[in-house]
């Protein structure tokens, strides 16, 4: 039986190496500014190259993202990679909570790559100090294959 403390190791780790060595690239990132107006939403977005402005209508928040997202493509013709489109309400009540909740939920990502990172370097020293995998597993609240799997036996 999986342990709670396991479901940290069913997550990729946060930071990707690249072998090439090459960074990702930049991507340009845009502000829709999004009001609710009778049952539509209307979605502008002002600071486009150009001073081109863009503007869309949808039905739902989830349409309202898709339709300027469609808008800023189809002007700029950029690669969907290079560019980003943060939809925010108006509303700044709004924005500040949808905010909060944004930078909460990064922060559970960010501890949980803590925590992950912490356990390998854990299991790691105990097992060098001569743990069993038993005990370091109960040690750590994970199963002895959970600590094989992170630390695994090397023959020489």
């Amino acid at each position: 039986m999986r342990s709670h403390f396991e479901k940290v190791f069913s997550e990729s780790d946060l930071v990707v190496n690249l072998d090439n060595g090459e960074s990702e690239g930049e991507v340009t990132i845009y502000h829709a500014t999004v009001t609710r107006i009778g049952k539509q939403w209307t979605a502008t977005i002002r600071d486009l190259p150009g001073g081109h402005v863009v503007q869309a209508q949808g039905a739902t928040w989830r349409e309202i993202k898709e339709n300027v997202a469609d808008g800023v493509f189809e002007l700029l013709q950029d690669e969907p990679d290079t560019v980003a489109i943060q939809v925010v309400p108006a509303d700044p009540e709004v924005a500040a909570a949808l905010a909060t909740v944004a930078a909460a939920r990064g922060a559970r990502v960010y501890a949980e790559q803590a925590e992950g990172d912490a356990v390998r370097r854990a299991a790691r020293l105990l097992v060098e100090k001569g743990w069993s995998t038993r005990d370091a597993g109960s040690a750590l609240g994970l199963s002895h294959q959970r600590i094989s799997q992170i630390v695994p036996r090397t023959t020489a």
